[in-house]
């Protein structure tokens, strides 16, 4: 079976030969990512909390996590999901990019510049200016010369979310004026450091919200773009439920509006769905049939640009009450279940 997978695992047999570990051209590395003709990514986050002494619990990504999830749908996945987040370490992730690559997956990191793991508050150290700035260069130059040692493709995204009001790089904390902008001198400040210590293995994602929030002129998503010359990907995140005592819905085709915005911004950028899913226990909304209609459009091509997916498996507390958790698990759902061992059944479906 052709698969690029395989690219990348004769990539690695080859670097022992030729005795060196040398970084891939970024155009290599472009094309490495890039699924098979006919096909379309599969790629998950699997996140569990446990306890923190600083910050009562934190959000870590276990492999075991993603091999219980494979278990689940029958199938492998192309990509694993993973924060970075800074104030763990600020060193380069190279044991988990290592597992992730032994595993037959590509990493996908999430490059996540905050002082701690909480929302919805301005960030007091490693905010957009402060990058900009280059106050923290010299542990971005560590880190990017650790992706350059790594010398196997990467997917990273910085700003995860941006025009969302709960991350600290989005205009709310940063100044709804100028926020935008200081998030693209950011954003581009990060690449350069990137490509000039060698990271060219890196592939960039600009990850959105499928709806600014808030809706105003100044948190239009298209605000925040860095530009073609710094951006490879282009990611979208869109959930229903998130919660099982939520009483909305939000129809995974409400998508194809952001893709036909980001398709206006940039129309030479492939699209992905970074994060998707819906709460497997609201009664307002069945996981099951969300899901298969969401895994059914996108294995259709109902979105040619669109060229991979990654559901967002992770239960996480609401409160004490155990019965308020959000819970987006295929494992924990026969319903999910079904409808992703019958769709990731399909030939389109890589690996």
């Amino acid at each position: 079976m052709l698969f690029k997978v395989f690219l990348l695992a004769i990539v690695m047999i080859l670097q022992p030969i030729a005795g060196s570990a040398k970084t891939l051209s970024h155009k290599e590395a472009l094309k490495a990512v890039q699924p098979p003709s006919g096909k379309i990514w599969h790629g998950t986050y699997v996140g569990k909390m446990v306890p923190h002494p600083k910050y009562g619990e934190v959000e870590v990504a276990p492999l075991r996590g993603v091999i219980a999830y494979e278990r689940a749908v029958k199938k492998k996945v192309g990509w694993i999901t993973f924060n970075d987040d800074w104030f763990q370490t600020r060193r380069f992730p190279i044991k988990r990019v290592r597992a992730i690559r032994k595993h037959g997956a590509i990493p996908y990191v999430r490059l996540m510049l905050r002082s701690d793991p909480f929302q919805e508050h301005k960030e007091p150290l490693f905010t957009t200016k402060a990058i900009a700035d280059g106050k923290f260069d010299r542990d971005l130059q560590k880190w990017f010369r650790g992706a350059a040692k790594f010398s196997m493709p990467l997917l990273v995204e910085y700003g995860t979310e941006v025009n969302g009001e709960w991350f600290p790089w989005n205009g709310v904390w940063s100044g709804r004026k100028k926020g935008a902008a200081q998030f693209v001198k950011a954003y581009r400040h990060i690449v350069r450091l990137a490509r000039k210590n060698g990271a060219s293995n890196i592939v960039w994602i600009f990850h959105v919200n499928y709806l600014d929030g808030p809706q105003k002129p100044w948190n239009r998503m298209e605000n925040y773009y860095p530009g073609d010359r710094f951006v490879d990907w282009l990611g979208i995140s869109i959930y229903s439920t998130m919660n099982p005592y939520e009483n909305y819905k939000v129809p995974f085709r409400r998508v194809g509006k952001t893709i036909q915005r980001l398709k206006k911004m940039a129309p030479k950028k492939p699209i992905i769905l970074s994060e998707f899913g819906t709460d497997i226990r609201n009664p307002y909304e069945p996981a099951g049939p969300w899901a298969k209609g969401a895994l059914t459009d996108l294995i259709n091509n109902r979105w040619p640009e669109v060229i991979g997916f990654n559901w967002w498996n992770e239960r996480w507390p609401n409160g004490n009450d155990p019965k308020r958790a959000t819970d987006l698990r295929v494992k924990a759902s026969p319903a999910l279940r079904r409808v992703f061992r019958q769709k990731l059944a399909n030939p389109r479906i890589a690996p």
